[in-house]
């Protein structure tokens, strides 16, 4: 469990957010379970929400705010405990072109920011070409997209 607490973030297609905590709250649970006390955990969490443009709506629960909210906490709640790699299925799967677009856009900016390497699957091919790399799933085999383009 340290590993993955102090090195993996993951982000769902689903935000898979405790439904009856605040969006602070669901983001600031992923450093307290890392030891961090709960003072600093607000105060980091409030900044990433912030950077991530939710900070407005820290103090609401899940389900008053839009999927594109949902999806920004759920990156923040990723992201927080600055891992090395962050696993991301899906994570614009359920957001509209356009929101799916600034979420994946602030995913990137806070990869380099950070410097957090982020392994996505996605289906969206737009999203996919704005990566750095790109691997194609055939078969049960990864694949480098040039191979198949031959």
């Amino acid at each position: 469990p340290d590993l993955r607490l102090s090195y993996i973030g993951f982000i769902f297609q689903g935000h898979n957010l405790i439904p009856f905590l605040t969006a602070q709250e669901n983001v600031a649970l992923a450093m307290q379970l890392n030891g961090v006390g709960k003072r600093d955990a607000a105060r980091r969490s409030r900044e990433i929400l912030g950077y991530l443009e939710v900070a407005h709506r820290a103090g609401v629960l899940p389900a008053t705010l839009s999927g594109g909210e949902r999806q920004r906490v759920a990156i923040a709640r990723a992201l927080v405990t600055g891992p090395a790699c962050v696993l991301a299925d899906e994570p614009t799967g359920n957001l509209d072109r356009s929101t799916a677009a600034t979420v994946f856009d602030l995913m990137l900016e806070m990869a380099r920011e950070l410097g957090t390497a982020f392994v996505m699957v996605t289906h969206d091919q737009d999203l996919a070409m704005r990566c750095e790399h790109q691997r194609r799933l055939v078969g049960g085999a990864l694949q480098p997209l040039q191979a198949l383009k031959a």
